[in-house]
């Protein structure tokens, strides 16, 4: 696939770059490019300039809110943004709520929802796993009892990204015990400040406070909080990862991690440690960069394809993820004994801006990096899932 620019798409990077250098607060930028840990603060702020410059949804349609651009301005957009150093969207309200809302919520729900989530007032948060249900995702126990107006949710949820910040979760839950496993589960909007939500910390071994368990003990939710039909969430829940798993191939990551790379290799060579010299670690520098550019276009077809994301977003999700870990150990290898420092311990150890920019964190980020292949369903789910697609 030729992926040259047009003239247009020239400019339209050209306009993206110009408002990176003037909008992008200096302290979130360097965060970014240091491998620094965000806060919450961090991510709104930046949502907010965002909405402020009429940008803060560049995947939705322009009549509900959103840039109304097109695939090939949407790649754009992600790559200037991660090379500049600007946050990552988060996904969960954005770029996998706000889907579903569009193709299956209400017209009440998409007017009353869409505008927090595009202003960033809203933090929303996934809640599809559960001890012993994750790759087995229909095995689900969450159970959701109709009381009246009301579902009385009971039971748990585990790996909730960042739940500590959100005000809103989306859940699966099981609304019919004896229907097969898929056929009884609804799609649920449940309110983190309810009365019987408990949100539990799970530290990861880099040390970060990321992931979370979240309970759920008799909630009352609303029927209409629910998005679709009863016992038809299984549909929706596919759709959805299929949104989620696009959004793992993070090819503008990528590019801004392989600069960095480029960047260590530039600076070990001028200190002596010839890295350019070997010629292993070379072979693998350019392979990465070769599996990139055919991640890159591979993401442009799929994405200027009419319809839902299909099977091939599990193969972005393999691709993508996999490159981004072998990118993580080409830093850890180029980074050598200034690598060393490990987890929160290693904050700090060199101030952003100096020599190292921020080597000291790379050995959290590569610890970090390996869920990448597990969540959103794991690598070996989605081979399977490509499997069935070829009809092998």
């Amino acid at each position: 696939m030729d992926i040259d620019l047009t003239p247009e798409h020239a400019a339209f990077r050209t306009e993206v770059r110009a408002f990176l250098d003037t909008a992008l607060p200096g302290d979130i930028r360097r965060k970014v490019l240091c491998g620094s840990r965000l806060e919450k603060d961090d991510f709104v702020r930046w949502q907010r300039i965002l909405h402020a410059h009429g940008w803060a949804a560049p995947n939705w349609p322009e009549q509900c809110g959103g840039t109304g651009w097109s695939a090939v301005q949407q790649v754009l957009f992600d790559e200037e943004c991660a090379l500049a150093g600007a946050p990552r969207q988060l996904p969960f309200g954005l770029k996998m709520l706000a889907p579903v809302l569009l193709r299956f919520g209400s017209e009440a729900q998409r007017q009353t929802l869409l505008p927090d989530i595009a202003s960033g007032a809203v933090w929303w948060c996934q809640g599809y796993s559960e001890p012993g249900s994750g790759s087995d995702l229909a095995s689900l126990k969450t159970r959701a009892l109709r009381d009246g107006d009301d579902y009385i949710v009971t039971g748990q949820k585990t790996w909730t990204t960042l739940g500590q910040y959100a005000d809103w979760i989306f859940c699966l839950v099981r609304t019919d015990a004896t229907a097969q496993q898929q056929q009884g589960i609804s799609f649920l909007l449940i309110d983190m400040r309810a009365p019987g939500v408990t949100v539990r910390p799970i530290i990861t071994l880099d040390g970060e406070h990321e992931v979370n368990e979240v309970w759920f003990d008799a909630v009352r939710v609303p029927v209409a909080n629910r998005v679709g039909e009863e016992n038809q969430g299984w549909t929706i829940a596919k759709y959805l990862l299929g949104h989620e798993r696009s959004n793992i191939a993070g090819v503008g990551i990528a590019k801004r991690e392989l600069a960095r790379l480029k960047d260590i290799v530039a600076r070990a060579d001028a200190n002596g440690r010839r890295l350019r010299g070997d010629a292993l670690f070379a072979v693998r520098v350019a392979q990465v960069e070769i599996d990139l550019l055919a991640l890159e276009a591979t993401q442009l077809r799929m994405l200027q394809r009419d319809g839902p994301p299909g099977p091939e977003s599990s193969m972005l999700k393999v691709l993508g993820s996999e490159l981004q870990q072998r990118l993580s150990e080409l830093l850890m290898h180029a980074a050598g004994q200034r690598a060393l420092p490990f987890g929160l311990a290693a904050e700090g150890a060199d101030a952003p801006g100096t020599e190292n920019q921020g080597d000291e964190l790379l050995a959290a980020q590569y610890a970090n990096w390996r869920k990448l292949s597990i969540f959103g369903g794991s690598n070996e789910i989605q081979k399977n899932i490509l499997t069935r697609a070829l009809g092998l």
